[in-house]
């Protein structure tokens, strides 16, 4: 028996992290970066749309954090680009993508 996995790459570059913060701009949410003791590394505040992301934090665990955000709220597809839907199906879909093998 075979199983075959498919791994979004992720390139922790600041490239990827804007990838990542146009997804949340474009579904209404502000995104802030401040200092605060997070246990998680963010904080959502959920009736206001606002996430506040550790700014201490380095790019590997802001995307970290915002990919972990993803896959835990909901976004309104209409919202959304093309682009940005096709990134967050993968990230959706790929259940390994913080437990590599």
């Amino acid at each position: 028996m075979f199983f075959v996995f498919i791994l979004i790459m992720i390139k922790y570059t600041q490239a990827f992290l804007t990838k990542l913060e146009d997804i949340f701009v474009e579904a209404d949410y502000i995104l802030r970066y401040e200092k605060g003791n997070f246990k998680a590394g963010y904080c959502l505040l959920k009736d206001k749309k606002i996430i506040i992301v550790n700014k201490y934090f380095n790019i590997e665990s802001r995307i970290n954090c915002l990919i972990d955000l993803l896959k835990n709220i909901e976004l309104q597809a209409e919202q959304l680009s093309e682009k940005s839907q096709k990134l967050i199906n993968e990230i959706h879909n790929n259940s390994l993508i913080n437990n590599p093998l």
